[in-house]
């Protein structure tokens, strides 16, 4: 039988055998605590030095980076950072730095030190502009935005490793024409929507998390039998398809398999929606009619590596945007806007590459005040 094993302080351990003699046990336990959190204050003198000689005067120059602020680098990340990256407003963002970090800044210059940040991500933002062209896949959304109580258009296309973000004044296909060009040779993932439909002739994708919505919807307030019968088999034939998609997921077959396999269900997809090309329910006839042209781009996913059925990588990415616009009320200017897309394409950036945003954000500030090379976010 175990036996204790005792010391001045109690019971600090157990033998597990009769006659064994063993050493006392430590026993940790880690303890997490935060320092006092202190401001580093630096004064910088610049004396100005006469040569006795001939009389010229020379003063010392300030080091580049507090030449056009009184505030570090380190500082206008942290505030883009919560802004940005935590949502907090300005004003939170105010008390913030008073009460955990004893400064006193006014919201002008918080204001200033964003507008800093965002002129600082320009190179890095526009490198990423000029890469979205050349990408293979892209998944495209947008949702509603507000600048001086204007409406506007919040637009995020996602690529494998960056994300970028763009305000603009309409939701058309002349946003797509300016990002893309007027011919995209990659595959677009996106919802039916007309613009996408308007700008991009190609090969596509359509998101089948929109698909699935309207044929439930369609269903649940169905007047007629065809209308019930028309999702029910729709929806049968969706489930059957992402079976396979999940068993070649994880990895019970190849892609070849895949393609192989899913050509019955795309064919009797196909059929279904032929059939109901004249339906009497105008519901099915306009969905029927908009699957049956657009049938290709169902199925772009079964053939080519990177493509999602879905589009939740764009919308996860304007879910961050979408809260941080029910606090902050959209922008006041088109300096605003510029700053909001920047700051939100370089944030959610490095989510997706698990980068240290303030870090990126301080450094991005300190190597614009020095004049140096911007960073990159393209992946060599």
């Amino acid at each position: 039988m175990a036996g204790k094993l005792l010391d001045k302080s109690g019971v600090i351990g157990y033998c597990r055998v009769d006659g064994c003699v063993e050493g006392p046990r430590k026993l940790g336990r880690r303890s997490t605590k935060l320092p006092p959190l202190r401001v580093q204050i630096i004064e910088y003198q610049c004396p100005k030095v006469a040569c006795p000689h001939c009389g010229h005067s020379t003063r010392a120059e300030l080091p580049a980076e507090v030449q056009t602020s009184l505030f570090g680098p380190r500082l206008a990340g942290l505030i883009a950072y919560l802004t940005v990256g935590l949502r907090i407003p300005r004003r939170g963002v105010e008390q913030l730095l008073e009460t955990g970090l004893g400064i006193q800044i006014s919201l002008g210059s918080t204001q200033k030190l964003v507008e800093e940040t965002s002129e600082a991500l320009a190179a890095t933002c526009q490198e990423l502009e000029r890469q979205l062209p050349r990408e293979p896949v892209l998944n495209s959304d947008e949702t509603g935005w507000r600048s001086r109580g204007e409406r506007r258009w919040l637009w995020a296309l996602v690529a494998a490793s960056f994300v970028f973000f763009t305000v603009a004044a309409r939701r058309s296909s002349q946003v797509l024409i300016h990002l893309l060009g007027t011919v995209f040779p990659g595959i677009l993932c996106s919802d039916r929507f007309g613009a996408y439909l308007k700008h991009h002739k190609g090969r596509a994708q359509f998101c089948w998390a929109h698909l699935k919505r309207d044929l439930l919807g369609i269903l649940q307030f169905a007047r007629t039998t065809e209308a019930e019968r028309f999702c029910r088999n729709a929806l049968a034939l969706s489930a059957r398809l992402f079976r396979l998609w999940r068993r070649f997921r994880g990895g019970g077959f190849d892609r070849t398999e895949l393609i192989r396999r899913s050509i019955p269900l795309q064919k009797r997809f196909f059929a279904l929606c032929e059939q109901h090309l004249d339906s009497r329910d105008e519901e099915v006839r306009v969905l029927a009619t908009a699957l049956f042209r657009h049938c290709d781009r169902l199925f772009a996913f079964i053939e080519h590596p990177g493509v999602e059925p879905t589009n939740n990588s764009a919308e996860r990415a304007l879910r961050h945007a979408v809260i941080w616009r029910k606090s902050s009320f959209g922008n006041q200017s088109r300096k605003g806007e510029v700053a909001t897309s920047r700051l939100l394409t370089v944030a959610r950036t490095c989510v997706m590459q698990r980068r240290n945003a303030l870090e990126f954000l301080s450094e991005s500030v300190r190597r614009h005040r020095a004049r140096q090379p911007a960073l990159s976010l393209l992946h060599s």
